[in-house]
């Protein structure tokens, strides 16, 4: 649920004279001294400053909530309570070849609702055996296993900072080398993440976003626009980071751009060390794409291109 903290107004210091001991008159008091400050729709609450005003039951520190706000969707609190319902989820399923998905997309001013974008994807070759669930309205719980330990690393990137639930299981040849489970996993969160936006009605769309870690300093910027490109310009100075072959991390990326249908430009600004660039990227595109998944209020739930489609979708 969405919280709105406002700030105590002590009207005390505004108005002195209020009458004391006589709570209606009171209230009375208040809400037409409200009005005039030009404060809609005023809801009074009186609050006790302190355990000793107990005995004064109605103190001069209010909380002010003009009521007209609580229509407001960012401002909206589900009570399960008043829904015992449970909450639809979509789930979207796909193998190496992607079947139908929905495309139902969640209202975004539906209070009584919620519904969950998760894309869960099993990709099965004679390579790789590779299973995803991302769940983009998630709380950024990582679990990813793909063999390879410092792509599990980013991945646990890309759900801190995205707050996304990353959950990648992977078993590949990587007795060969890291190369298809690379592939494969990129591949297969892109088509997780396909499958997760639906339709994509009422998102921001883009995202953007500058990460530094320590020396490195990267720029990432993204278009759900449904049309696959990647630029890619990051000057890693190793060709390995432990066992990792830093040639990996731009296959991943065209991987993901592939399937996912994403316009992708990753630049690097500054930055020396090895780990500190990749893992800056990571970081920057989980913060890019957290902005480009997120709901638009002004939207109102259309699709966020003037063609009134984006062409993955």
């Amino acid at each position: 649920p969405s919280i709105c903290c406002l700030p105590l107004v002590d009207v005390s210091r505004q108005a002195p004279s209020l009458p004391q001991n006589q709570p209606n008159s009171t209230l009375t008091f208040l809400h037409s001294f409200l009005m005039e400050l030009c404060v809609p729709n005023p809801c009074i609450i009186p609050t006790n400053s302190s355990p000793s005003s107990s005995s004064h039951p109605l103190t001069p520190r209010l909380l002010l909530l003009p009521t007209s706000l609580t229509n407001h969707p960012l401002l909206s609190i589900n009570n399960t309570m008043d829904h015992p319902h449970k909450k639809p989820t979509i789930l979207c399923n796909a193998s190496s070849t992607v079947k139908g998905h929905h495309t139902t997309t969640p209202a975004a001013h539906d209070d009584d609702d919620v519904i969950e974008r998760i894309g869960s994807v099993k990709r099965v070759t004679n390579e790789t055996n590779v299973e995803v669930e991302l769940n983009l309205d998630g709380v950024g719980s990582p679990d990813s296993s793909t063999g390879i330990p410092f792509l599990d690393h980013m991945l646990d990137q890309l759900a801190s900072h995205g707050l996304f639930d990353v959950h990648v299981k992977a078993v590949g040849d990587t007795h060969i080398d890291d190369h298809h489970t690379n592939e494969d996993v990129g591949l297969a969160i892109g088509t997780a993440l396909l499958n997760a936006l639906g339709d994509r009605k009422g998102i921001n769309r883009f995202g953007d976003f500058t990460a530094p870690l320590d020396e490195a300093l990267v720029h990432v910027t993204l278009d759900l626009s449904g049309r696959p490109h990647l630029s890619y310009d990051l000057q890693i100075p190793t060709e390995r980071v432990g066992t990792y072959d830093t040639q990996l991390v731009e296959h991943f990326f065209q991987s993901l751009v592939n399937t996912s249908g994403m316009t992708l430009h990753i630049r690097q600004l500054a930055g020396k060390n090895s780990h500190h660039i990749i893992e800056a990227t990571f970081k920057a595109f989980a913060r890019a794409l957290r902005q480009a998944i997120e709901y638009d209020p002004r939207r109102r739930g259309t699709v966020p291109s003037s063609k009134g489609v984006l062409s993955r979708s």
